[in-house]
């Protein structure tokens, strides 16, 4: 058995090593076919235009501007969102640009892959940023920020260019794609009921006795009043006896007897 383990290792190191599987990777996005293309873009989370996945996006905008866009997400799903910009005119520096994914609670989710806040140059023609998010889930703790089924909002901002750029003319391809749903059976599980706080309250233990307060002040009068050895009130008073019988003795040493 051991001389058949050692052949096979052995074989197996002759080839070159084990062979790794891939991990699942979500492939880039491509229109859908027959996919009416979107021109326009909201300002604010109430104003997002809806779109779907494979749903090709293109719009003027300016540089400054904030675009937002929604798109709903179900459970089982992987979304990989793919952005360009084009700056049709010259620039005066570098500029930083972001793309960030919010779900429907409008807590911001985690891109997993892809250049969500990349920096252009001065002579770039365009910019390119990615966002692939984590799977979303049929359901999740309370206090955890996993993504969950609903409707997501992109948003797709500048966040440092030179002043002279702001107003500047460009122009953005955005679209966003989904992997096939593979259901909840992937999140093992699903929520059965609502969660919510435990609101009974505990019981009172009464095994130990109370003690009485008057009985307790009673028993350990002398030692609540009387100050401990090394306290400072007890070398506090001593040495104002000692300073009181030094300035005593001082005087009688020092005055001038009187004259008959």
């Amino acid at each position: 058995m051991r001389t058949a383990l050692l052949r096979s290792l052995a074989a197996l190191l002759a080839a070159g090593g084990p062979t790794l599987l891939p991990a699942m990777a979500v492939a880039a996005p491509t229109p859908s076919p027959g996919a009416t293309p979107v021109n326009r873009a909201g300002t604010s989370f109430l104003t997002a235009t809806p779109i779907t996945a494979g749903q090709p996006v293109r719009v003027d905008a300016s540089v400054g501007d904030h675009l937002y866009w929604s798109f709903p997400a179900t459970a089982g799903q992987v979304h990989e969102i793919n952005a360009t910009v084009t700056f049709p005119k010259a620039r005066g520096g570098a500029s930083t640009w972001t793309v960030d994914v919010f779900d429907g609670l409008r807590r911001r989710q985690a891109c997993t892959a892809g250049a969500q806040t990349p920096t252009v140059d001065a002579q770039a023609s365009s910019v390119t940023l990615g966002c692939t998010l984590r799977e979303v889930r049929p359901w999740a703790e309370p206090w955890s920020a996993d993504p969950l089924p609903g409707t997501y909002v992109i948003r797709l901002s500048v966040i440092d260019l030179p002043e002279p750029d702001l107003g500047a003319p460009i122009d953005v391809d955005l679209l966003v794609g989904a992997i096939a749903d593979r259901g909840a059976s992937a999140d093992d599980g699903e929520l059965a009921a609502p969660l919510v706080p435990n609101t009974k309250a505990g019981t009172v233990l009464n095994a130990v006795p109370p003690v009485d307060a008057e009985a307790d002040e009673d028993s350990d009068w002398p030692a609540d009043w009387l100050p401990d050895v090394g306290s400072r009130w007890i070398w506090t008073g001593v040495g104002g006896v000692l300073a009181a019988v030094a300035g005593v003795v001082g005087f009688a040493l020092t005055r001038r007897p009187r004259r008959a």
